[in-house]
């Protein structure tokens, strides 16, 4: 046989075949409409600056989308995944060649692309998308994981994609089988079906099982095809579109700002006030519930669920398509019932995953959003919804309440610290930038931060910070009485107007001294100078004190001694780590400082669990079953570890208290960095 003849008749033992573009009229117009209806009420959204670097976009794309990195990091569902994605990416693309050949006479069907391609790899990527819905179904109903949602839709998707998969195999084997094609071997699937098939049913049978089989299989796939915009299946096309327009700069160290000019309301409390990407965010989702399983406060009970409020949102969004399609069009009729009224009402209400309660509970340290394998912003949205519930209704907890009014008349967010801007620096002669002759002589702004000024544990911090700098010879100054709190816990409790009045007094005294360059203890500060200043007109160059110890002591200018008997482990602080990246340098410095690198927690770098004090929650009181740092307590304790070393003053005063809890008997001590390593350096 002569490989250039192979080919196939198209529409083999099928008459009337018409009747295919016919039905295909229908799918595409329902199908189609189920889009057209997402996309209008995503535009119903505020505008949003996702359209910027395309080539950064286009490389997310593949990475998330095509290679599906975020979704492999979960092995097993990662495998059948890819292998159901990819399967029918190949069978599309040759349903695509029949259609090019059949309707636009483009002869390439034939030869040895129809044996390499359209045979033989089309035939195993089929295969492979049938290997993948079992694996999905042996997981949905026999392991069954708490993070997934069990709904007659998602066993329905399974069982027609299955069905389709298995048909278009019969359709294969029985049409080899009766045409004894010469070349059915190069379909071994096929070639299987047909060598079984031939066993126990006659030719006639098989010739009248394919025309009957064939008519149901293409209702079927069509009647899928209409079906998959109105069902969780539409993630297929909205997860890449919401993966292009991701957030590039992060995951929310950089919230929206608030022009309180123009605004009519602040912060966000109904579907209008989002924008179009967080409306899309609600159809992206694909239930996967890993956002859920990563969330500090849900991994302790507590109510929040970022999964459930998205789904809640997105259930709501769609229940009120009218209205907001109404209210966009401006024909709300404001009566209470319908149109603007209705479109408007609160999506804050107890009850449900949007509750106040649990908007409360996040300590914004974006877990969510670095598990979400779509690239759904979750906790942006939480922060807005408190913007809502904080400068409109007033409405937040009481222990809040006073960590505002002390920030509002002391400029700190500790009301009963005892403590003042400069006490912890006693006996170090450290200069202040006002008592300068010449402000410019301070190469170095040692931004000592809340944290590490008026709480006590942390002076210990700033202390062997400010005397390793001293050790090696940097020029540096401090703003003492000068400094106040950057707005940091304002902005992240959600008030908006008075992180903008401490971030723009700062901006003043950082102008006037002429600072160019900030190295702080805080990840906190670090992230609201590096990420949120420069919206304000405050650019400088800001360095969290782990990077700038650990380029001292590359240079030289610091020469530690390792502990080797010291076993230490490192937490992540959220705000160092996922929200900024920076993982290397604290643990370089916990290696000069022991000999060896720390002992990794369970969680850690990117997908490190939180010390529970982000978001402000650390003036929050917990419920004693529901402590955050005592989970990651246990983690830290875990590992055998002697030192908890961290790089942050609130996560240093919430693992020093989980530890405390969980510790029992056992001597662990927590540590910063800066404390590790002038230990090492002073005893050197």
């Amino acid at each position: 046989m002569n490989p250039a003849e192979a080919t196939r008749e198209v529409y083999w033992n099928i008459s009337n075949h018409w009747l295919v573009y016919v039905l295909l009229v229908p799918t595409v117009l329902v199908g189609g409409w189920g889009f057209v209806r997402k996309l209008r009420l995503w535009r119903v959204g505020h505008s949003a600056a996702r359209f910027d670097r395309p080539g950064e976009r286009i490389k997310l794309l593949f990475r998330h989308a095509v290679a599906q990195q975020r979704t492999a990091r979960k092995r097993y569902v990662g495998v059948f995944h890819r292998m159901i994605v990819y399967g029918f990416v190949i069978l599309t693309a040759a349903t695509t060649v029949v259609l090019l050949q059949q309707d636009f006479g483009l002869q390439i069907m034939r030869g040895r692309f129809y044996l390499y391609f359209q045979s033989f790899i089309v035939d195993i990527f089929g295969a492979l998308v049938i290997v993948g819905l079992l694996m999905a179904a042996m997981r949905r109903w026999g392991r069954k994981p708490a993070e997934l949602i069990y709904t007659r839709e998602a066993n329905l998707a399974v069982v027609a994609i299955f069905v389709i998969s298995v048909t278009g195999f019969l359709l294969e084997g029985w049409r080899i089988a009766v045409t004894e094609d010469p070349w059915g071997a190069w379909s071994p699937v096929g070639y299987g079906v047909a060598w079984a098939s031939s066993a126990v049913m006659s030719t006639e049978a098989m010739r009248l099982g394919h025309l009957g089989l064939w008519w149901f299989h293409l209702a079927l796939v069509f009647t899928a095809l209409a079906w998959v915009p109105y069902t969780k299946m539409a993630h297929v096309l909205t997860a890449p579109l919401n993966i292009y327009f991701a957030n590039l700069d992060g995951y929310g160290g950089s919230l929206k700002t608030i022009d309180f000019e123009t605004a009519e309301s602040f912060g966000v409390n109904s579907l209008n006030d989002f924008t179009w990407k967080d409306l899309m965010d609600l159809d992206a989702c694909t239930e996967c519930g890993r956002c859920t399983a990563v969330c500090p406060a849900n991994v302790v009970g507590k109510a929040l669920s970022p999964r459930d409020l998205i789904l809640d949102l997105r259930s709501l969004m769609h229940s009120r398509e009218s209205e907001l399609l109404a209210v966009a069009a401006g024909a709300g009729n404001g009566d209470g019932e319908g149109g603007e009224a209705v479109a408007k009402s609160p999506i804050i209400a107890e009850g449900t995953a949007i509750s106040a309660e649990a908007l409360w509970q996040c300590t914004t340290c974006a877990a969510c959003m670095e598990a979400c394998p779509v690239f759904i912003e979750q906790m942006p949205k939480i922060v807005d919804a408190r913007r809502y519930l904080v400068m409109e209704e007033a409405d937040f907890p009481e222990s809040l309440q006073t960590v505002i009014t002390s920030l509002e008349q002391r400029g700190h967010p500790f009301p009963g610290t005892s403590f003042n801007r400069v006490e912890w620096a006693d006996g170090l002669d450290i200069p202040e930038l006002a008592e300068m002759d010449d402000p410019a002589d301070a190469e170095v702004l040692l931004w000592v931060g809340c944290g590490g000024a008026l709480v006590e544990r942390n002076q210990s911090t700033v202390r062997s910070l400010a005397q390793l700098l001293q050790k090696a010879g940097v020029k540096f100054a401090i703003l003492g009485r000068e400094e106040s709190c950057n707005g940091d816990p304002a902005r992240r409790i959600g008030n908006e107007f008075l992180f903008e009045m401490l971030a723009k007094s700062t901006v003043e005294s950082f102008e006037k001294y002429g600072v160019k360059k900030i190295v702080t203890s805080c990840p906190h500060c670090f992230n609201t100078f590096a990420n949120e200043y420069p919206h304000l007109g405050g650019r400088y160059e800001v360095l969290h004190h782990s990077e700038f110890l650990a380029e001292l002591v590359k240079s030289g200018a610091l020469e530690p001694k390792a502990d080797a008997g010291l076993k230490v482990t490192f937490h992540d602080p959220c705000y160092l780590g996922r929200h900024n990246g920076i993982f290397d340098a604290p643990r370089e410095l916990v290696q000069l400082t022991t000999g060896s690198a720390p002992s990794e927690m369970e969680q850690s770098r990117e997908s490190s669990f939180c010390c529970g004090g982000g978001g402000a929650m650390c003036y929050v009181d917990e419920a004693p079953d529901q402590r955050v740092n005592q989970e990651r307590a246990d983690q830290a304790l875990a590992t055998g570890a002697d030192v908890v070393a961290v790089g942050c003053p609130f996560c240093t005063t919430m693992l020093e208290d989980g530890i405390a809890a969980r510790r029992g008997d056992r001597e662990v001590v927590v540590k910063d960095i800066a404390e590790l390593l002038w230990d090492s350096v002073s005893t050197g």
